[in-house]
């Protein structure tokens, strides 16, 4: 497989080369909104997946290609965000110190419920960006949201949340997913007082605005409005950040094997319809492209909130 992708455009990081360090899909948690698809292996064993030596080369090869293609580095982030939880990755230490070389920020997109093991809290210290995962506080909405490892405890978790934040030093900011699903007002207040302890850089509230693993829909507008109103006056206005916009259509192809590169964006980042014609156009290629790519079953078509959105037919989507 294709481990570095994009770079993407991101609506928290800019321009942002993906590293998938995780097999599809190995995870802690089964969220309902996932846009990779259905957990195939929940766990809470961290391992080793790919050689670090490996997926510094693929990093390598990536960068390299993209300069030659475009003539600079237009990188603001090299992320880990894969299929599947990226601390789960007993290597990532090793494989940032790899990543150093290329003098860009290293950043991570965690769901946060590895952090309380003491091993994991270290590894995330050497990143220059990290992103957790706070959804709810609450232990129902979480089980429901998140639908945790039945190993894990919402606490112990919450607990190494707080004891990170106290020892990090790099950019901290969190990420709230907020479904159509019936949210008390004593949850929301105290998710928000969480959040305020943690104290983080950003504090994102996202919605589901790509195709998720269930029949999840964004919340109704005057729902999340009033979340949005609570989290400002008990964090502050000037940190939380509303996710609702389109993300753009910033991603960077390579030539050289446009089907790959479209396959490895797609493992992660299922794309819009109109954004691939508008890249393909760009490159001087036609849509057959892409209906070739789903005839052959390498590509499928997901519908989300009134649009199309085309995705790497993993095996977590097939569960779809």
């Amino acid at each position: 497989m294709t481990i570095a992708f994009g770079p993407v455009p991101s609506r928290r990081l800019g321009k942002s080369l993906g590293i998938n360090n995780i097999p599809c899909k190995f995870c802690s948690y089964d969220c309902i909104y996932c846009q990779v698809g259905k957990t195939i292996n929940k766990t809470t064993e961290r391992r080793n997946f790919y050689n670090p030596y490996d997926i510094f080369s693929s990093v390598k090869e990536k960068i390299n290609k993209i300069i030659s293609e475009n003539g600079k580095n237009s990188f603001d982030y090299l992320t880990f965000v894969a299929d599947g939880e990226p601390t789960l990755d007993i290597n990532i230490t090793k494989e940032v110190e790899l990543l150093r070389e290329f003098d860009i920020p290293i950043a991570i997109i965690s769901n946060s419920s590895l952090i309380w093991r003491e091993d994991v809290k270290n590894d995330l210290l050497n990143f220059d960006l990290v992103s957790l995962k706070i959804d709810s506080t609450d232990c129902s909405l979480w089980k429901r949201i998140n639908r945790p490892h039945e190993k894990l405890s919402l606490e112990t978790i919450l607990n190494g949340i707080l004891e990170f934040r106290d020892d990090y030093r790099g950019k901290l900011i969190t990420e709230t997913m907020i479904v159509d699903i019936q949210y008390p007002e004593e949850a929301i207040e105290k998710t928000a007082e969480f959040l305020k302890e943690v104290n983080p850089d950003k504090c994102y509230i996202n919605t589901p605005i790509r195709p998720p693993s269930e029949k999840i829909t964004p919340p109704k507008k005057e729902i999340l409005l009033k979340i949005i109103d609570v989290f400002s006056k008990i964090i502050g206005k000037e940190k939380v950040i509303p996710l609702r916009a389109f993300e753009g259509s910033e991603f960077i192809l390579s030539t050289t094997n446009i089907e790959e590169e479209i396959l490895a964006i797609t493992s992660v980042h299922p794309i819009r319809e109109k954004v691939i014609k508008e890249l393909l156009t760009k490159k001087n290629i036609t849509y057959e492209t892409i209906e070739k790519m789903v005839k052959e079953g390498k590509l499928i078509k997901l519908n989300h909130c009134g649009e199309t959105f085309y995705m790497k037919n993993i095996k977590s989507r097939k569960q779809f």
